[in-house]
């Protein structure tokens, strides 16, 4: 541990740590766009800087790690240079949220009392629409903190999005210029994710101001797979039904990333074609619906006729990957003992 001095108060934080956490810690906001706890410290945006005694000029708080001694100050003369680059940054930002996320600056820029606009650019950043179907990106909305470029290079691993583009004619866009679906990105949305002023955005949320904090939020576990990830069902309050999936950095085991179905994929659940009841063939070749009940004491006879004529070893079981480990556990147990057969599958076993 190293002891600091914060705002005039006598502090220790772990050696190393960086400033904009160790202040976290103590309760102490340092206002932030282009840091992301799962990227590399930045230091792009400037929004951060503090005064830190001896230092020739203000330091970002979210690149700079405390020290012994150190002497650092928060607020004061400090305070008027973020409300500046605020509203520089807000001079460039020409369009609200296109699908309705949170916008960070938006946030900032009411929590330091930033003004209208200091300035309007020249002109508007080239439009670019994308064929896929699942997001889209407005240059307008956005201030090049190049979070979602850093997420896919670090987290990702990929070279899916890069600047292009000088001065105000900068934008981010898929890697030359391609499609998404032409680049190494794999519509994971963790790009959209990051994105601090919601430029990039879910398609199917175009066009709606609906505010993040209108929509009511249910922890629930993906089921897509056997891993297991925490997700955010974010619903429409009068309908109830899902809007969209979002997911935090603090859940476990996923940290906040999803695939492409877990974030995306959830449109099954008010499908008009879902099963909501149980179906059994009747006579005539066609499905009826009927009680649990007749469906259970149907598919018991079916089993036991086929065991019956051909054996235990005619019978295989196939086990959906939506189920947890725990349910795929009881149907190798009812597969194995209850039945007598080895022939159990799902996309989940190992």
């Amino acid at each position: 541990m190293v002891a600091f001095t914060l705002d005039g108060r006598p502090v220790s934080a772990p050696e190393g740590e960086l400033l904009v956490h160790a202040a976290a810690r103590h309760g102490t906001f340092i206002p932030t766009l282009c840091h992301d706890d799962k990227l590399d410290p930045y230091g792009g945006c400037r929004m951060c800087v503090v005064d830190v005694e001896g230092a020739p000029r203000p330091l970002p708080a979210c690149a700079t790690r405390v020290a012994e001694g150190m002497v650092v100050s928060t607020n004061g003369p400090i305070t008027e240079f973020q409300r500046t680059l605020t509203e520089m940054l807000l001079s460039e930002h020409l369009n609200a949220s296109p699908g309705g996320r949170p916008n960070e600056l938006i946030d900032l820029a009411n929590e330091l009392g930033a003004d209208a606009p200091l300035m309007l650019p020249d002109a508007k950043r080239a439009e670019y629409d994308d064929r896929n179907k699942l997001m889209g990106y407005d240059p307008d909305a956005c201030i090049l903190c190049a979070r979602c470029v850093r997420y896919t290079q670090e987290v990702m691993q990929c070279s899916a999005l890069s600047l292009e583009g000088r001065g105000g004619h900068a934008r981010i866009v898929p890697t030359w210029e391609l499609s998404w679906l032409d680049t190494e990105c794999e519509l994971c949305g963790g790009c959209l994710s990051v994105c601090p002023t919601g430029a990039i955005y879910e398609k199917f949320e175009e066009g709606t101001s609906r505010p993040e904090r209108q929509l009511e939020q249910v922890r629930t576990t993906c089921t897509f797979c056997g891993v297991g990830c925490q997700i955010d069902l974010n619903l429409d309050p009068q309908t109830k039904h899902i809007v969209k999936v979002t997911s935090k950095d603090e859940y476990l085991p996923n940290e906040g990333n999803l695939c492409v179905k877990g974030r995306f994929a959830f449109n099954f659940v008010h499908h008009p074609d879902r099963l909501e009841e149980p179906l059994v063939r009747g006579d005539d070749g066609e499905l009826h619906p009927t009680t649990w009940e007749h469906a259970l004491e149907t598919a018991a006879t079916g089993l036991q006729k086929v065991i019956a004529e051909h054996g235990s070893q005619a019978v295989g079981f196939l086990s959906s990957a939506r189920l947890t480990n725990e349910e795929n556990y009881l149907i190798q147990k009812l597969a194995r003992t209850g039945v007598g057969t080895n022939s159990v599958h799902s996309c989940e076993s190992t």
